[in-house]
């Protein structure tokens, strides 16, 4: 029975990828139901192009949907827009707050409030290849940093490394 879930859930996961291409002819399958199977495997940041769950704050992002139809968090345009958004983020949290570990990054992303801060932080470091507390340079591994982000906040991460780049270097 598990390994018929497990077999259920990778095949609704690469549908999802697969739908959120945007060379990807979904033919008959209504935008509802793309959202719907999105919704199934936990990619509501991939659907909302906005792969790093950035919440509403009152903010107006460069990029951001005209029409916003989540109520807690953001939709952009493009998946480009919503890395850019992310990259914005990590790039006051270094400068303004001084952050340069992934623990202390993570914290105020991913606060304990709504997360696991620690297994967040955790997941990420690893990704790394960073111990949580160890200082990185956040500018130069910020594509790393993105990415394992994206793939922390949505179960994995669609996107190539010169997408993340172009978001980026949109920032």
């Amino acid at each position: 029975m598990s390994a018929r879930l497990v077999a259920c859930g990778v095949a609704l996961g690469v549908l999802a990828v697969l739908v959120t291409r945007r060379d990807f002819d979904i033919g008959g399958i209504a935008e509802s139901a793309k959202n719907t199977i999105l919704e199934a495997v936990g990619m509501r940041g991939i659907r909302n192009n906005n792969p790093g769950n950035i919440r509403h704050s009152g903010s107006r992002w460069q990029g951001m949907s005209a029409v916003q139809t989540d109520s807690a968090f953001v939709q952009f345009d493009t998946p480009e827009a919503g890395i850019r958004a992310l990259s914005k983020l990590l790039d006051n949290y270094a400068r303004i707050y001084g952050l340069n570990t992934v623990r202390g990054l993570i914290a105020r992303y991913a606060p304990a409030s709504e997360n696991n801060t620690a297994a967040y932080a955790g997941a990420v470091a690893s990704a790394l290849g960073v111990s949580p507390d160890e200082a990185i340079d956040v500018q130069a591994r910020k594509t790393d940093l993105i990415a394992a982000i994206i793939k922390h906040e949505n179960g994995l991460n669609p996107y190539s490394v010169a997408t993340i780049k172009t978001g980026v270097s949109m920032a």
